[in-house]
């Protein structure tokens, strides 16, 4: 009884332990934006690395730092730093193959946006 109740115990543990990593190189799904994906400490750091209109609000080298955990087994929470505003976020990232959503929110929930990303080589 006491190892049945161990492994219940256990298990969400490793249903998180298997979330699919952020790492890589990723293409928002409108095809305006390509962003590098790298384990930077205990974080993740997202980096522009290409942009459709340069002359856009985004830039090529914009960084984003995510503080975020796994959650359950596709999808991680946490909070993301965007360097050049000074903005913080409350992030969701979610998965589904070789799919990736973000979701998030600034000034208390009030401005949220989510965008689909397509994993590439």
């Amino acid at each position: 009884m006491r190892m049945a109740l161990a492994l219940a115990a256990l298990a969400p543990q490793a249903a998180i332990a298997s979330t699919p990593s952020p790492a890589g190189n990723w293409l928002r799904a409108n095809g305006t934006v390509r962003v590098a994906v790298t384990q930077c400490g205990t974080n993740f750091c997202a980096v522009n690395t290409w942009v459709k209109n340069p002359l856009g609000k985004e830039k090529i080298g914009d960084k984003l730092v995510l503080t975020v955990k796994p959650v359950s087994n596709n999808a991680y929470q946490g909070r993301v730093y965007d360097e050049r505003r000074h903005l913080t976020y409350r992030m969701t990232i979610t998965f589904q193959g070789n799919t990736m959503k973000t979701s998030g929110c600034v000034l208390f929930g009030i401005i949220c946006k989510s965008t689909s990303w397509s994993r590439i080589n």
